[in-house]
């Protein structure tokens, strides 16, 4: 079974990984940043898949968190000067989307 958020979150850590190589020739720790919050998108998603309950949602919030986290980290790559912003547009709209993605699976409601 296919599981969208999953594979966005697959997406946008193939988007991330060039952005990742690039920002870390100037901000190491900005890059290791990125590369966590992008790895804690996809497996907070998959590990919430796996849940039931509070717990399934609570990983669900994580991963959306991270999601947020990393578009601020590319934001802030792009206000820093490392990168430019067109090249992260395509990664900033794969986060806000898993950021929607989160919501949506926490904010399920009742029928």
């Amino acid at each position: 079974m296919r599981f969208d958020a999953l594979e966005v979150a697959f997406e946008f850590a193939q988007a991330a990984g060039p952005l990742i190589k690039q920002v870390a020739q100037h901000d190491r720790d900005l890059a290791i940043q990125l590369r966590r919050a992008a790895a804690s998108v996809a497996s907070n998603f998959s590990e919430g898949a796996q849940r039931i309950g509070a717990d399934r949602l609570q990983h669900y919030r994580i991963a959306a968190g991270s999601a947020a986290e990393a578009r601020v980290q590319l934001r802030l790559a792009v206000a820093w000067g490392y990168i430019d912003r067109v090249v992260t547009e395509p990664s900033v709209q794969l986060a806000d989307r898993l950021v929607g993605l989160g919501w949506a699976l926490t904010h399920r409601r009742k029928v």
